[in-house]
């Protein structure tokens, strides 16, 4: 007999078998080597069943028979890689002990015990524990292979959040749908990721821009000059700002008040996976996902980096001295450099921002590994050269930094100076050159006055004792701004602290374990928000769609709002943690689950129907063509799905990778076909002109597309273009010929989210670019 090894995907197996049985011969899905069989799952071959493996008439969409909530959950194979369950079994039944080598984490976990379970295994099982895939962390991990037992814990937690997504996906997705006959994705994480989204739109929409002045003057002290902002409550009125740039302008001064300091900028900290997902996106505009997917290549494919999927941005004491290993290796190559230029006394255990083994759980954070780079596609070249100089910049001292302040006064006006001397680059040398640019400002917070900062890379000094003269001085009129639209980058941010503005790093750390979803999952979920149609981008910035704001608004006004609740749902992710950790139950969180799982379907059943446009022209289509009630009952509609009919995930989220929801639990009920339309919709787009280009010179016409009225001339350049969604408004034709014409709608009816009714006009704000504004009335 033999031990069976089971990997999560083949390139992991394979790159196993190089180590542990290098003469294995390959049957095509399995490895067999003397002593090791080495075979692999491919990602989930198994999932929860759907609802109609329970009772056929679920089949049938109808809220009468909610909700569904299982004595015990069935699991199913994947019917696309059922034949490697088959192999996998077959080849159980010729060994003795079997390892555990899918990957190290709370998924991997739950992919090998379902394949336990569906094939009832009872051999003694090991588990392998790694967090890179190169030979040397291979053979440290046989030779310190786990008991099964000791993660009894996280596989309860695998199992529980898998239950609860199945749960609240299934019933609520259902409940909303019919109620409001409309396809509605409801999910555990996702719902909650957008109500974030709603609330900061919202915010936008409400905030009201106001007009403010500020005054700045140029001083002179000998060969010195700097630039001083005016002190004072905000000015509101241009004839006083003016009246204070022309009181001090040519008039000598004093400095009031100077303090120096010195100040030591310390790296940043070592990635995980959610760091590095915003960088990726605030650097190159990657998308969480691809960010995901090409670290995870770097990881499997490439084996340069350690396991992406980690919430860590620390490392152990063990990792050290692989560290001090991988320096060296980087010495050799395009980091000779500055890996020369490295000081490796300064990576040790005692430094706590970087060696913390209490802030690491199942993983440390992403590292290079003992492995050379070897031909990289540019986008996977910008994800490791991130990591590799990340890690390099721990080897260098701090930064050092000179802050001056000043207060100078000049006719009895105060004038604040923030100026910021490079003394010594230190660990900055590290970033690449567009990173080390210095900038000229700095804003405090979204909304408020800017508090500018000088940088500059000469001496600066000045002679408290001595006066100054003021050169110049001149009056800007300034807007407040309202809060920003969330990035990808942005709302990963959000989400890893469950929506709470948390601007202390350490504060931060803490809240990781209770943010909505993982690492590994975050970027699923996202996706799934714009494939619903709850979410779509414009460049980078992401607002909601007419139906993603209904969708939230019918949750709240049913009286569920802990489904929308960021903070609740992250509380529910730190439940999951510490069942993982043998600190809570699994039974009390799922009789949590099942409670809250009826009273959503309660109170949905009482909720008015929505109007038949509520969700927006797009979704209208939709529903016309793809759903279809069948049955009318007392408190709802029941939908069907035609034989022909595409899927609709009500999970969390949907993509294939490993993470999503919809791979991990394959919560995919029978829904109203909805994808059909989308074709329809591109094909179908007007090409007739509605107006001309109101672009100066431009001399294009105006034509409709999908989501917008855009202009003819695109190809050259013409970047003129009116959204269709604005303000929870949908941009009729007629809308549009009065925009173009006048510059303005007539007076709208714009409900707020307490249900008052204000009344505004839509304004081209920016005939170059298509921007919208509301004048109210």
């Amino acid at each position: 007999m033999k031990t069976l090894i089971i990997a999560e995907k083949p390139d992991m197996g394979r790159t196993i078998a190089a180590v542990v049985e290098p003469r294995a011969k390959n049957n095509r899905t399995y490895l067999e080597g003397e002593r090791y069989i080495i075979t692999w799952a491919i990602g989930h071959l198994l999932g929860l069943a759907q609802p109609e493996a329970y009772d056929s008439k679920y089949k049938r969409w109808s809220i009468d028979d909610l909700p569904i909530i299982p004595d015990r959950f069935k699991i199913v194979p994947n019917p696309k890689t059922k034949d490697q369950l088959k192999t996998i079994g077959e080849l159980a039944r010729r060994a003795n002990l079997i390892i555990n080598a899918c990957d190290a984490g709370r998924e991997g976990q739950y992919i090998f015990d379902l394949i336990q379970q569906q094939l009832k295994l009872n051999q003694p099982v090991k588990r392998l524990w790694i967090s890179d895939l190169t030979a040397e962390s291979i053979k440290r991990g046989f030779d310190q292979l786990h008991d099964a037992s000791d993660f009894y814990h996280l596989t309860e937690a695998a199992r529980a959040r898998s239950e609860a997504d199945w749960l609240i996906g299934m019933n609520a997705s259902r409940a909303f749908t019919t109620r409001h006959n409309a396809l509605l994705s409801v999910g555990r994480v996702q719902t909650p990721v957008l109500a974030l989204i709603y609330d900061r739109e919202k915010e936008i929409e409400a905030f009201d821009s106001q007009t403010y002045y500020e005054v700045a003057a140029t001083f002179k002290q000998d060969k010195t000059e700097y630039r001083g902002v005016w002190q004072g409550d905000r000015l509101t009125s241009s004839e006083t700002a003016q009246n204070i740039a022309d009181k001090v302008k040519g008039k000598p001064g004093r400095i009031a008040k100077y303090d120096v300091k010195n100040t030591k900028e310390y790296p940043f900290k070592l990635y995980d996976l959610t760091l590095l997902q915003r960088e990726a996106n605030a650097k190159f505009g990657f998308p969480a996902k691809k960010t995901l997917d090409i670290a995870q290549a770097l990881y499997e494919k490439h084996k340069i980096i350690s396991y992406p999927r980690t919430n860590s941005n620390y490392v152990t004491e063990q990792n050290i001295d692989g560290m001090q290993k991988t320096l060296q290796l980087l010495k050799n190559g395009p980091y000779a450099e500055l890996a020369g230029g490295a000081n490796p006394s300064l990576v040790h255990k005692g430094n706590r921002s970087v060696c913390n083994p209490q802030r690491v759980e199942d993983h440390h954070a992403i590292l290079p590994t003992l492995k050379k780079a070897g031909s990289l596609s540019k986008d996977e070249n910008q994800i490791y050269d991130l990591i590799v100089r990340r890690f390099l910049s721990h080897f260098y001292p701090p930064a050092e930094y000179k802050q001056h302040t000043v207060f100078t006064e000049v006719e009895k006006e105060t004038f604040k100076t923030n100026v910021k001397e490079l003394l010594s680059l230190g660990w900055k040398v590290v970033l690449p050159p567009e990173d080390t640019a210095a900038k000229k400002r700095r804003s405090k917070k979204d909304g408020e006055d800017e508090e500018q900062e000088e940088h500059t890379s000469e001496p600066f000094h000045l002679n408290k004792e001595q006066p100054v003269s003021c050169k110049k001085s001149e009056m800007k009129e300034k807007q407040t701004q309202p809060p920003k639209s969330y990035t990808e980058g942005t709302l990963l941010k959000a989400m890893e602290s469950a929506g709470k503005q948390i601007e202390n790093d350490e504060l931060r750390d803490a809240m990781k374990d209770a943010g909505l979803g993982t690492p590994a999952t975050r970027a699923a979920t996202i996706e799934r928000l714009k494939q619903v149609g709850y979410i779509q981008l414009t460049g980078k910035k992401m607002t909601i769609t007419q139906k993603g704001r209904t969708a939230i608004e019918l949750i709240r006004s049913a009286g569920v709002d802990l489904l929308a609740s960021p903070e609740m749902t992250g509380q529910w992710e730190r439940r999951l943690n510490q069942i993982s950790k043998g600190e809570a139950a699994q039974d009390k969180f799922m009789d949590n689950v099942k409670r809250f799982t009826i009273s959503i379907i309660e109170k949905v059943r009482v909720q008015q129907p929505a109007a038949k446009d509520a969700f927006g022209d797009e979704d209208m289509k939709k529903r016309g063509r793809g759903s279809r009630s069948t049955k009318g009952t007392k408190r709802g509609t029941s939908v069907s799905a035609s034989a022909g009919s595409s899927t609709m995930s009500t999970s969390n989220t949907s993509s294939t990778s490993k993470g999503s929801s919809a791979s991990r639990v394959s919560t995919t009920p029978n829904a109203p076909s909805a994808t059909r339309t989308t074709t329809t919709a591109k094909t179908s787009s007007r090409r007739t002109a509605l107006g001309s280009c109101p672009r100066p010179g431009c001399g294009g016409t105006i034509i409709e597309g999908r989501k917008g009225y855009g202009c003819s001339h695109f190809k050259q350049g013409c970047g003129f273009v009116i959204w269709k969604d604005f303000a929870g408004k949908q941009i009729s034709e007629k809308m549009l010929e009065s925009l173009l014409s006048k510059g303005k709608t007539q007076l709208l009816s714009f409900k707020t989210s307490t249900g008052a009714v204000n009344k505004a006009r839509v304004v081209l704000a920016d005939a170059a670019s298509g921007k919208l504004t509301l004048e109210r009335e």
